[in-house]
């Protein structure tokens, strides 16, 4: 059956690399949280200036519930800061912050890795939700243009996962470059890139995720075509 072989092991390398990976950002996060930067700057000024720097003045940067709830909406064009980013002058939050300025470049300069995904976005999760019925209905009844359809399906998460990693590690890039040109104090930086490297290992943890998952599709449809 679908939930109880031994292919269930990929599901759970999975899962403890994900849980690792969000231990690591929030041990990064809470960790610089407490340092303050000598820039005096919050989440939304060092953000504000990163914005207006790259021409970017009419893009509003909107306050939002949540921890680590930050992100930048390519299609409405609004940066959004989860509270504590946007009110405090943490080396965390200035790193954070200056990350979605990274996605906020990347939509003004056409940046083709985060077409990509946003056209992905509303195929990614019908896929992702119909997969997984799908294919157990190919299983169930022995099926296997069904299952082969699932399969499919589950597909295009794994797709945008990975085109996820180029997006996230170029947005952290032009964040560390941003930051390190004078704009934050050198000693500062080593938590910029801690905070930093540790999201992007989150992105990197959930497309194995998505991997291992779609490793366990394949090799339940062949099992059951062999039995």
């Amino acid at each position: 059956m679908y939930y109880y072989d031994s292919t269930y092991i990929l599901v759970l390398i999975g899962f403890l690399l994900s849980m690792a990976a969000e231990g690591a950002v929030r041990l990064a996060y809470s960790k610089w949280d407490d340092v303050r930067s000598r820039t005096g700057l919050t989440g939304r000024e060092i953000a504000r200036r990163i914005l207006d720097a790259g021409g970017m003045q009419d893009v509003p940067i909107q306050m939002i519930p949540g921890e680590l709830t930050d992100n930048y909406d390519s299609g409405s064009r609004v940066l959004s800061l989860s509270q504590a980013v946007y009110q405090t002058d943490s080396v965390a939050s200035i790193g954070i912050a200056a990350h979605e300025c990274g996605h906020a470049l990347q939509d003004a300069q056409n940046y083709m890795p985060l077409r990509i995904r946003s056209n992905l976005v509303p195929i990614a999760s019908v896929g992702s939700r119909a997969a997984i019925p799908l294919f157990l209905a190919g299983l169930f009844f022995s099926f296997r243009p069904l299952q082969m359809i699932g399969i499919c399906c589950f597909l295009f998460a794994v797709l945008f996962y990975l085109v996820t990693l180029p997006v996230e590690f170029d947005a952290s890039r032009r964040a560390i470059q941003i930051l390190s040109a004078g704009v934050v104090p050198e000693d500062e930086m080593a938590g910029v890139k801690s905070v930093l490297n540790a999201a992007a290992m989150t992105y990197v943890a959930s497309a194995l995720q998505a991997m291992l998952q779609m490793a366990r599709l394949i090799l339940l449809s062949q099992k059951r075509r062999r039995d």
